[in-house]
């Protein structure tokens, strides 16, 4: 994915071979740790060619290798999440400044290392929409509230189940932009035609948005998502109230992102296991109550921080400098 990403925005893009260890079976651990090691290789050629003043890591067990390879570099690290990954945790010692999303990740660092708190970057393609042009985009009406539901860019089973379950009572209240991810795209791309008629032009679902996404956020009263990194940066800098499904095979990155965004009123957290019997009378119940929403929305605006990117920016260039 971020490959695709990285090209379409114009940047060059070199791969590294690399592998998780920390997790996996030991049948697979020799042939991560070797993979890793030719990373190591790899990473020490491109970092001799291209010869950075600075590098800069935002997780992924990617990091590894170059961070070894380019270890007398200036090193800056983001972490995205409340609560860092482990490459994070293991560069954190290694590099000069650490900037964090929000003031509750400093907790997890030393108080030795130099901790900066920027907020979460957006990019800009996200905030050029105005409503009226925003609702054009999806031939949504203004009158209605919408709801976004999204499983991020490879997608959520369970929710996209879920929300699928829960259509016939939601589409006569609202609108609804559905991101079912690319991976799960063609389980759900028949779902528009098997809706009553009357129905069908409230309904919009799409594998991925890339540009249009910032037009999605624009006109949601309310965001059902997985809890990852984007939800603690985007959903506030749109003022989303938001109902988070963490993702519950991982570690427990995305509940620690979603309790943060909870516990300050902005959003509310249901469990995966009991989703689909929990998430049309909670959707129904935010979408009816307008002064609740408004509530949820002034909370998470007031969890933004708009000028993250130059923060972070102006970080990256100080080490350089020096």
């Amino acid at each position: 994915m971020e490959a695709d990403l990285v090209t379409r925005a114009g940047i060059n893009y070199t791969t590294i071979p690399a592998a998780g260890v920390h997790g996996v079976g030991l049948n697979a651990l020799p042939g991560n740790l070797a993979r890793l090691v030719r990373g190591f290789g790899a990473a020490r050629k491109l970092l001799n060619k291209f010869n950075p003043n600075v590098m800069f890591f935002t997780g992924g067990y990617v990091a590894g290798p170059v961070a070894l390879a380019g270890r007398k570099i200036p090193t800056a690290i983001y972490v995205p999440d409340i609560e860092p990954g482990l490459a994070l945790k293991l560069l954190a010692w290694f590099a000069d400044c650490i900037a964090v999303t929000a003031e509750d990740s400093r907790a997890y660092f030393s108080q030795k290392r130099r901790v900066e708190v920027t907020g979460y970057p957006i990019r800009t393609g996200l905030t050029k929409w105005d409503k009226a042009n925003a609702y054009q985009v999806f031939d949504f009406s203004s009158d209605l509230p919408t709801l976004l539901v999204t499983g991020g860019s490879l997608g959520a089973l369970s929710i996209n189940r879920a929300l699928t379950a829960a259509l016939p009572e939601l589409l006569p209240e609202m609108q609804i932009v559905h991101l079912t991810g690319a991976h799960t795209w063609d389980q759900f791309e028949d779902v528009h035609g098997s809706l009553p008629l009357e129905l069908q032009p409230r309904y919009k679902a799409y594998p991925y948005l890339h540009e249009e996404m910032g037009a999605a956020f624009t006109i949601a009263d309310l965001v059902v998502s997985r809890a990852g990194a984007s939800s603690i940066g985007e959903y506030p800098h749109f003022g989303i109230p938001a109902i988070l499904v963490p993702y519950p095979h991982a570690w427990r990155y995305q509940k620690v992102n979603a309790d943060y965004l909870a516990n300050r009123g902005a959003a509310i957290t249901i469990e995966d296991e009991v989703l689909t019997e929990k998430l049309t009378l909670l959707a129904l119940e935010i979408i009816r109550d307008s002064e609740r929403r408004t509530q949820m929305r002034q909370k998470m605006l007031s969890l933004a921080n708009d000028g993250a990117a130059t923060e972070i920016a102006a970080l990256l260039s100080a080490l350089a400098s020096e």
